[in-house]
């Protein structure tokens, strides 16, 4: 059975670091991709003892560095098997009104630009293959509108539209897509959101058990792993403790 390659966004934390976890141990090769040149070499070295591993420096808000990147790629990398769009961020929680127009701008180049450029940089392969599979990391603000979300939940809902789109457009290539939605999981998110307040973020994420991010790593790796005639199109992940996007039982 051929080994197959797969080249993730966001690789040097949270939900990506899990899944390139957990696909080397599964002798998934990796293409590990992020901003972090330090993060990239010392989990590219960690992963190294489990399988084949290249890394890629690049920012998916900037298409020239996309595609550079993706040409890049040693030969024995360049066929992608399984396509993880995960890079992406929040920027600030304030009402449209009082919103920032840097807030957006990042928010928009990498939720929605970014993911459309690797998706474009990585398709021309699994076309000419007429095989391959797209997970696309949404969130729960993808699915419902919260207060102060507006611009990252139109980013959101957007990756949705899309993810339904791609499924569309490349049935005819035997392409699969997923959208997995997540809820609260514990990682830099809410630190970046609120611009390094560790304070702030750290009380979203107190008086429960937020979801991790090898949970949403195993359910990746579940998803990627099923029969090929199989194409989980769709799934929303709670931690038990959140009903909805704004409803938490906390202690």
């Amino acid at each position: 059975m051929k080994t197959k390659t797969a080249f993730i966004t966001g690789a040097t934390s949270g939900i990506g670091k899990a899944t390139a976890i957990i696909f080397a141990k599964n002798n998934i090769n990796l293409v590990i991709c992020g901003r972090r040149k330090e993060k990239l070499e010392a989990l590219k070295n960690e992963l190294s003892k489990h399988t084949k591993v290249t890394s890629l420096q690049f920012d998916v808000r900037n298409k020239n560095e996309v595609f550079d990147a993706v040409k890049s790629l040693p030969k024995e990398f360049q066929q992608i098997d399984i396509l993880i769009n995960n890079a992406g961020n929040a920027h600030g929680l304030s009402t449209i009104q009082d919103g920032n127009l840097d807030d957006w701008d990042a928010m928009i180049d990498g939720n929605v630009k970014g993911l459309l450029y690797v998706t474009k940089a990585i398709l021309p392969t699994m076309v000419a293959k007429n095989d391959g599979f797209i997970i696309n990391i949404g969130s729960i603000a993808g699915k419902e509108v919260y207060p102060n979300g507006n611009v990252y939940c139109a980013s959101k809902f957007a990756v949705n539209a899309l993810n339904k789109a791609m499924r569309i457009d490349l049935n005819k290539h035997n392409i699969r897509s997923c959208a997995i939605h997540p809820g609260a999981v514990e990682t830099e998110f809410s630190e970046v959101r609120f611009k390094g307040d560790k304070e702030r973020a750290k009380s979203v994420y107190s008086g429960y058990k937020a979801l991790q991010p090898e949970d949403i790593a195993d359910i990746i790796y579940f998803v990627v792993s099923r029969p090929y005639h199989v194409n989980i199109e769709d799934l929303i992940v709670y931690p038990t403790a959140q009903a909805s996007a704004t409803i938490l039982n906390k202690e």
